[in-house]
């Protein structure tokens, strides 16, 4: 199987797709990934807020063990949410973590140098700090008040419009929370170039139809046309 770099891969990532637990049943874990691999998704995270660290191991190693080979498959990254020591336990491609879950240093000391860590960052302070801290990508958000980040204020468009005047294009800024098909183009207008969406495509009727949608949409703002 072609080896991917997964890092040059981001910077052209577009539609960043989650498994969250709290919508999907652990017998339709891997029935739901596919649907998103073959929808298009560019990366796939998955998301188990409910779940601690043994827990979340338990669905990589026993609910859902071929998880990884099917996103490998598909050449798509998995990242895992919130467990570096998960993360780099299943060697996956990646980990996510929040704002109050330590630095990259003490992340990069469980997984290495070669797997990919993102960053929740929720103003634009937050986003430059970890761009400058070498963060290899960054969810950015939640735009708007959204059910799967309860009492969080939405951000806004305008913080959109700062922050793509203060980084790299080529930079992966992933615009999370909120985000529907029906606010997809009004996102991209303030700049965004790449966008998660969790309930909206996890709930749709069709979701590979539902993502195909999405990604035609991304891949046609004339914004993007670099990147």
């Amino acid at each position: 199987m072609e080896i991917v770099d997964y890092r040059a891969h981001l910077s052209e990532a577009k539609l960043y797709g989650i498994l969250d637990m709290g919508y999907v049943a652990e017998g339709e874990m891997l029935q739901v990934a596919e649907q998103l691999l073959v929808g298009g998704v560019d990366v796939l995270q998955l998301r188990a807020k409910g779940y601690d660290e043994a827990g979340v191991l338990r669905l990589l190693t026993e609910v859902a063990p071929s998880l990884l080979e099917l996103c490998r498959t598909h050449q798509i990254p998995l990242i895992i949410n919130d467990f570096p020591k998960v993360a780099a336990a299943v060697r996956a491609d990646g980990v996510h973590i929040g704002q109050d879950d330590g630095n990259l240093a003490s992340v990069r000391r469980i997984v290495g140098e070669d797997m990919i860590v993102g960053r929740s960052t929720h103003s634009v302070d937050q986003a430059i700090a970890a761009v400058d801290e070498g963060f290899d990508y960054i969810g950015f958000g939640p735009l708007f008040p959204t059910p799967t980040k309860k009492g969080r204020p939405g951000i806004g468009l305008d913080a959109v419009s700062e922050l793509n005047t203060m980084v790299d294009p080529a930079f992966p800024v992933f615009c999370i929370g909120g985000v529907v098909f029906e606010n997809l183009e009004l996102i991209l207008d303030s700049g965004a170039k790449r966008v998660v969406i969790v309930s909206a495509l996890l709930q749709s009727e069709d979701l590979p139809v539902a993502a195909r949608g999405v990604k035609k949409i991304l891949e046609g703002n004339p914004r993007q046309s670099k990147h």
